[in-house]
């Protein structure tokens, strides 16, 4: 017989506080659906809505257009940094 795992449900933050729009110069605000990497976490960890992972995804994009955000970072120096 399996078990079945109850996850706790996610709410999207941005649809809590109404946000319409996700400003790409907000970078600390973005670095919450990015890994250490710096990839895009999935909705699934983050626990935003479609609509606003879509923003989000483009926020990132643009923000990664114009240097905010690095594209990728380098291994060595993330290995480095955890030790």
């Amino acid at each position: 017989m399996r078990q079945e795992r109850k996850f706790k449900k996610r709410h999207c933050k941005y649809c809590e506080m109404k946000v319409d729009y996700i400003d790409y110069k907000d970078v600390n605000g973005l670095k919450f659906s990015l890994s250490e990497r710096y990839k895009i976490m999935p909705r699934r960890l983050t626990g935003n809505c479609k609509r606003h992972q879509e923003l989000v995804t483009i926020a990132i994009k643009r923000a990664r257009q114009t240097a905010f955000i690095p594209y990728i970072v380098d291994r060595k120096n993330v290995i480095d940094s955890q030790f």
